[in-house]
């Protein structure tokens, strides 16, 4: 039976219902009438612009499970395990310098330094860097799927700023 509520996880939880990890690493969702869903996924609503708001407990097949308004509303221990899953599931590096680029037209390679450590990027077009938030804030989509973050560009130091101002 998939469990359905409108009910915030919060409340939920507070009426009996546990969140925790199975044997198997696994979060499992447990509802108050004792029913165990194995297998359950946080999904933040807004990932980059409103981390801590609107996190969806999914199940396997999909559906939701339930409904967390803020993050902070979480018990803790719940909080922990949530905050766990999530950041095994969302992997976005921060760029805090672009040391090269190959061409200043696209498809190029980027060479930069990210809070994980210095990698490379392939730009496919102009139109995979996206405005965020007061247009200071990017989200970098790669060629490989990987989205990469400058949260203030005018924090960038001014070698980076340049090269990336050919791209906007």
């Amino acid at each position: 039976m998939t469990l359905h509520t409108s009910l915030s996880t919060a409340s939920a939880l507070a009426a009996g219902w546990d969140l925790h990890r199975n044997p198997h690493g696994r979060l499992v969702l447990r509802a108050a009438d004792g029913t165990a869903h194995v297998g359950v996924t946080p999904v933040r609503a807004f990932p980059i612009a409103a981390p801590g708001e609107g996190l969806s407990l999914v199940g396997p097949d999909g559906h939701e499970l339930a409904w967390v308004p803020r993050l902070e509303q979480l018990a803790p221990a719940v909080r922990a395990l949530v905050e766990e899953e999530l950041a095994a599931r969302e992997f976005v590096p921060t760029i805090t310098r672009i040391r090269s680029v190959s061409s200043f037209s696209t498809p190029s390679t980027w060479e930069v330094d990210t809070d994980r450590g210095a990698t490379q990027l392939v730009l496919k077009g102009e139109e995979d860097i996206r405005r965020l938030e007061g247009r200071t804030k990017l989200l970098i989509a790669a060629s490989d799927g990987l989205q990469f973050h400058v949260p203030d560009v005018t924090a960038l130091d001014r070698a980076s700023r340049k090269l990336l101002e050919r791209f906007l």
